[in-house]
Order: structure tokens, then sequence, then C-alpha cells
């Protein structure tokens, strides 16, 4: 992700977009089966990153990033330390600073990435009012200002 501007009037581009689905490996056990998302975030996340790294043409520079976002919470804590140490790794390797992001923070700001990967996000008028469904995070979440939940 590229991005400018301040808090007020910030912009990004998104560089790169994979995934790993691990929807398959759970389906017989009827939800995500803990120890099994954690073997699989081990074993994908050097997959994905690679591709990213490719796909937005970085992957020959010895320092490809600035910064570094990982998400903390909420969610199943074996598989967010997966994802913490390995930014951490690549924090030291890269010489990076590593960005908390809130799992559920991320969902209410997704919406404004909708102009062929180019994120906006506008002038907001507060408070606002988002519904968030994402597994088992279901809420209904007021923010009466900027950044204040």
């Amino acid at each position: 992700m590229e991005a400018k501007g301040g808090v007020s009037n910030a912009s990004f581009w998104v560089l790169a977009n994979n995934s790993n689905s691990q929807i398959n490996i759970h389906i017989p056990y009827g939800g995500v089966y803990p120890k099994l998302a954690k073997r699989e975030h081990t074993k994908n996340l050097p997959i994905v990153l690679e591709a990213c790294l490719e796909q937005a043409k970085l992957e020959k520079k010895e320092k490809p990033i600035d910064a570094i976002a990982v998400t903390y919470g909420p969610g199943l804590e074996m598989c967010l330390w997966e994802g913490i140490i390995f930014a951490q790794e690549l924090a030291k390797k890269w010489n990076a600073p590593v960005i908390p992001v809130n799992h559920m923070e991320g969902h209410i700001f997704s919406v404004f990435g909708r102009n062929n990967g180019k994120f906006k996000i506008p002038k907001i008028e507060f408070p606002i009012l988002s519904l968030l469904v994402s597994g088992g995070h279901t809420q209904l979440v007021l923010t009466k200002k900027r950044m204040q939940y």
C-alpha cells in the first residue's frame, strides 16, 4: 500500500492484494479450528508476502517497505500472535516500525476502498454507526469522533 496525506485527508493505493483461504480446512469442524488456523498462518504468511512483493514489483528491493501494519486484535490469540511475530521479524529485517491495527476498525474503514484499489477517507460527519459482521465479532459501533468508539 502506498499512502499520502494526514489523519483528516488520507489517501491510500493498494499495490498488491493476495490472500490464502483456509475455509476448506475448517469445514469439517463447523467453524475455525484454532490450532489448524495457527498452523496455516505459519505456513502461508511467507507465501502471501512473497506474492504481494512480486505483484507490487518490490521483491528485489532490500527494504521494500517503510512500515508494517499488523492486526493485534480482536481475534484468535494464537493466530494473532503468528502475525505479530511475523511482522516483528520483518520489522527487524527491514528496519521498519510496526503499527498495530484493530481488526474491527479495519472493517469500518474498508468501505472507502471502492475506486480501483484507491482508498480515500472523506470528511466524515460524526457520529456514525457501523454494523460489523466478521466471524465471531458481530457488533454495532458508535463512533462519536474519529478514532473514538
